[in-house]
């Protein structure tokens, strides 16, 4: 069973135990997804399955979508609603305090990596420091915040829809707005709504996908590239990892052969080379 499928994760799942059930409805373990979603976020998790678990990185790169809900005053150790509370204090910023803080917010910047979570230092998780009672430096990474935009604001909740680069966490995202306006904030709700052309009204519950209502789908159906069917003399040529000298219109080509996916070559040197062999 090979091919790419959108669930729609609920809220208190980890993105593992989506996989995990995914892993007993197609009885494969030949199963894995192209981002975390924390268990209070539900939304798009891309499940991908058999020899399309080789395109995790690639298909990870992309932009991704969010509603989030971030509350005034409270500020958590985790940064969302299902920490520890150690900060509060009265919310005294106004509605356009609020605007203006989103308004006047950076399209890019250095954002710090929330202590609650699974990037690694030296070998070692940071949640698993943060368990321990540990100090250690919370690393940074360069984030593009493309759209930023208020959907309600209702006394000390405000909701809003955001796009944003791969790597970029809400949490942190919210603790940032939160500081422009001299005040401290937690995520109550986060829903995912679309990674790269993945989108939510293509995704399938679980429910769905035990009960057989869903659709698989494959690379030439989901991505931009050009796609080559190739005959047999091609074909032998491909699956050796041999050059192909065809026009440059895209950075990547898609290889199939007798209908099935068999290679990704992408543009480098003047040529399309083997990127990732699908078999």
């Amino acid at each position: 069973m090979n091919g790419i499928l959108i669930v729609d994760k609920e809220k208190g799942m980890t993105s593992r135990d989506v996989v995990n059930q995914i892993s007993k409805i197609f009885n494969t373990k030949k199963v894995g997804h192209t981002g975390t979603l924390d268990p209070i976020a539900t939304g798009v998790l891309v499940i991908l399955l058999g020899k399309y678990t080789k395109l995790t990185e690639l298909l990870t790169s992309y932009t991704k979508e969010y509603y989030a809900t971030m509350e005034l005053g409270i500020l958590t150790d985790t940064l969302d609603i299902t920490g520890h509370i150690v900060k509060k204090e009265d919310v005294t910023v106004t509605e356009a305090d609020i605007r203006a803080a989103f308004a006047r917010f950076p399209k890019e910047y250095d954002q710090t990596v929330p202590l609650y979570s699974a990037v690694k230092i030296a070998g070692q998780k940071l949640y698993e420091y943060a368990r321990a009672n540990k100090d250690v430096t919370l690393p940074q990474r360069r984030v593009h915040i493309y759209q930023l935009e208020i959907v309600a604001i209702d006394h000390h909740l405000v909701t809003f829809k955001c796009t944003v680069s791969k790597g970029t966490y809400i949490r942190s995202l919210i603790r940032d707005l939160a500081l422009s306006l001299n005040t401290v904030a937690t995520m109550r709700e986060l829903r995912r709504t679309k990674q790269g052309s993945f989108a939510i009204d293509e995704s399938y519950t679980l429910s769905d996908i035990a009960n057989r209502r869903y659709e698989l789908k494959d690379l030439s159906a989901v991505l931009d590239y050009d796609i080559i069917d190739m005959d047999d003399e091609l074909a032998k040529k491909i699956y050796n990892g041999g050059t192909y000298l065809g026009p440059h219109q895209k950075d990547f080509i898609l290889f199939r052969h007798h209908d099935e996916d068999i290679a990704l070559y992408k543009y480098r040197e003047n040529c399309y080379k083997m990127y990732l062999l699908l078999k």
